[in-house]
């Protein structure tokens, strides 16, 4: 082919009609428009040390201006898995926002973190500004809810990558905590293991759930079997519990010296995450009610105990090991914040996590 065969052919292949981004399907005008939707939501959540707003190349922080003399960092990420399914199949998206805060910042707060900001990455394949602005003021509200700011995030529309009307959300969290103050703390035989009530099925555990639910042949607006004043699916996204001020207020309280995050894995799996591996945990499975959303579950599923506690948080969304004489001033500051909390259990000189009694 002859050099100019060669443009010729080049030529051909770019002619026609000019291309633009957005009929490629990416609306950058949108995107713009969901900025500045949501940004009285963010400017609501600012808290000292906040430094910057939405719009920038990068957020800032002044961890000084925060009160903190000699600060460690803390940092945590998640998403919300699969309750996203049922949040997009169902139109109730207002919700999903404070699930993905939560799982973040009830993780920090184990460490004896204060959650300082959040970022949040929001991906769909086609950007609908009133179901993007519904879910990001909702993570808002939950950043104000748990003191922390949300000073950025990212918006992704990607065509190609996800059916229109599907969206995938993850989230960032940095808390700090002052050095001497880091917790685990070692935890002792006889220490009180207490158990803080969940909201619901949390944000873990929805492969099984929605597998339940078409194995059980419901729609997500039937009646819940374990709650008919409501659907299943309102029932299903009751969003995950905010545990960090009940939390701080409990270590200011004294004698806390671990807290578990109950997520993926369950009891099972998340308490011996902060005992060292010499001790264990002896836990009275009936020591707190069984929500009937999980009674319901596990009888659906035919789950044998071991595998309920494993996949679901069965009612119990944190827990605190703390020193047998704190008990009475803990369980004060954690009902002054509204919180139901159970003695649960007791950590022992045996390693590993042992129960007994039943879920009921």
């Amino acid at each position: 082919m002859s050099k100019d065969d060669a443009h010729s052919a080049s030529g051909a292949r770019g002619a026609g009609r000019p291309l633009t981004y957005k009929e490629a399907g990416v609306d950058i005008d949108a995107g713009a428009a969901l900025v500045e939707r949501i940004k009285p939501a963010a400017a609501a959540t600012a808290r000292p040390g906040t430094m910057s707003g939405l719009g920038g190349f990068g957020a800032l922080f002044d961890l000084k201006a925060a009160g903190y003399r000699d600060p460690v960092l803390v940092a945590a990420t998640d998403g919300v898995g699969t309750k996203l399914r049922i949040a997009i199949d169902t139109g109730r998206v207002d919700g999903v926002g404070q699930d993905l805060v939560a799982m973040c910042v009830n993780d920090l707060v184990c460490q004896g973190a204060e959650p300082l900001f959040f970022l949040d990455y929001f991906a769909t394949g086609r950007l609908s500004v009133e179901h993007g602005a519904r879910v990001v003021e909702s993570i808002a509200r939950a950043c104000a809810e748990a003191g922390c700011a949300l000073i950025g995030g990212e918006t992704a529309e990607m065509p190609g990558m996800y059916p229109d009307g599907d969206f995938d959300l993850a989230g960032f969290a940095v808390g700090a905590v002052e050095r001497d103050q880091v917790l685990p703390a070692p935890c002792l035989p006889g220490d009180v293991v207490l158990g803080l009530e969940s909201s619901g099925v949390h944000s873990n555990g929805y492969s099984l759930v929605r597998r339940i639910v078409a194995r059980e042949g419901l729609s997500w607006d039937a009646p819940a079997p374990f709650d008919p004043e409501r659907s299943l699916g309102e029932a299903l996204l009751a969003p995950t519990r905010l545990y960090v001020r009940p939390a701080l207020a409990a270590m200011r309280a004294g004698g806390v010296r671990a807290l578990a995050h109950i997520t993926g894995g369950g009891l099972i799996e998340n308490l011996p995450r902060v005992l060292p591996p010499t001790l264990g945990a002896d836990i009275a499975l009936d020591a707190w009610p069984l929500p009937p959303v999980f009674r319901w579950l596990i009888d659906a599923a035919a789950l044998d105990p071991a595998e309920a506690l494993k996949t679901f948080n069965c009612g119990i969304g944190m827990t605190l090991v703390v020193a047998p004489d704190s008990v009475a001033g803990v369980l004060a500051a954690l009902e002054a914040e509204g919180v139901r909390a159970h003695r649960i259990g007791v950590i022992s000189e045996e390693a590993g996590l042992r129960w007994s009694g039943a879920l009921a």
